[in-house]
């Protein structure tokens, strides 16, 4: 035990005579975490839209006031036609344009379909159809007003009401589901490219040769290896907690100690495959282009922007090995619905199992290395 301290300390020493590693273990993180936070959200605000109005009628002047009263939307310009408004389509200076038809108030009044032409920027597919759905409910609670004003004494007996109730995420903000996936990729990244560079550096400064003719035996070495980065791991997600609470107060409803709990095999599965990366490279700049390499797909499959279920079949099996989407689920549903270690023990198995594989291959491999 003695030789797994004295590793320890050796360790723990070059992390903190390094100036750039403590701001880089400290700081980069929350500063990631604030942004990311702020910036990775599917939420459409601010709509740019362009007003063609062929009417210029007291109806037409309604409805586009429906749309200045919309937060989701900002009027940028007003064209004469519709040729006019399309360049600023094709500039990239507006995201939707609306025409109004020239016959608009008429066709209301006359109890007709008025016309209105709806014209979107559908580059990013999953934008161009929440803005077509803000659109929609504005023009359709404009249509409620007219019926309201044509025939005010009738009544909703017999017809269906639902009343929305959402669990979880009351306020629907999407800050609230980030902010848990977040604090999994940054523990993720330090927890990975920490380990990554731990035995690759030994071999880049000389050092290996001294440690492989020692009598450390490979248990005590890992252990030493690994158990610092583990620690400060653990320590940048209590402090992302406390960021998370801070600043954007994300609730906490469930076992602070089941989560770190988790956190504690998820970190064995990250820092082993950190590990096995750095036995495989040469160089410092070899394990960091594989650990981008992995990383990169874990990351964008995880399950962090997009859900899994809406994946394809074979996204959703690779999934199965991808140890970060396990944590993300686990994180999300022990800080936002409170779940306890039987709602996802399933999950929980599965990583235990992953972090006895990869620790398993990391020493293997280890046997390997030559200076």
């Amino acid at each position: 035990m003695r030789t797994v301290i004295f590793i320890l300390q050796k360790e723990f020493r070059q992390v903190f005579r390094d100036k750039l590693m403590l701001p880089i273990i400290f700081i980069v993180p929350v500063v990631q975490l604030l942004i990311l936070s702020y910036t990775a959200t599917f939420e459409i605000k601010n709509t740019r839209i362009v007003i063609v109005d062929l009417d210029h009628s007291q109806r037409s002047r309604e409805l586009v006031f429906h749309f200045e009263s919309s937060s989701f939307f900002k009027i940028v310009s007003r064209q004469q036609n519709y040729q006019l408004a399309s360049e600023w389509l094709k500039n990239g200076d507006a995201d939707q344009v609306i025409v109004i038809g020239a016959d608009f108030e008429k066709a209301i009044e006359a109890n007709q379909s008025a016309k209105i032409l709806l014209v979107t920027d559908a580059i990013n597919g999953s934008a161009a159809s929440l803005m077509n759905a803000y659109a929609q409910q504005v023009i359709q609670g404009f249509n409620k007003n007219i019926l309201t004003e044509k025939m005010p004494f009738t009544t909703n007996k017999g017809t269906l009401s639902a009343e929305p109730l959402f669990w979880y995420n009351p306020k629907l903000n999407y800050v609230t589901y980030m902010v848990p996936g977040i604090l999994v990729l940054l523990v993720t990244i330090i927890g990975f490219f920490l380990s990554g560079m731990n035995i690759v550096k030994e071999k880049e400064m000389g050092t290996i040769e001294q440690i492989n003719v020692t009598p450390i035996k490979k248990w005590q070495f890992i252990t030493g290896k690994l158990l610092p980065f583990w620690l400060i791991a653990l320590f940048e997600l209590v402090f992302g907690l406390g960021i998370a609470k801070l600043v954007f107060d994300i609730p906490f409803l469930g076992s602070f100690p089941l989560l770190m709990g988790v956190a504690a095999v998820y970190l064995l599965v990250i820092l082993a495959m950190g590990l096995l990366v750095s036995t495989l490279s040469d160089t410092m700049q070899q394990s960091m282009f594989i650990s981008w390499f992995f990383l990169v797909i874990f990351i964008l499959m995880s399950g962090l922007f997009t859900p899994i279920e809406s994946m394809p079949a074979w996204a959703q099996w690779f999934n199965k090995i991808n140890p970060i989407a396990y944590f993300i689920t686990i994180n999300r549903m022990i800080m936002l619905k409170g779940s306890d270690f039987f709602d996802f023990s399933e999950l929980f198995y599965a990583l235990s199992g992953y972090a006895v594989v990869m620790l398993l291959l990391a020493v293997n491999r280890y046997k390997k290395v030559k200076a």
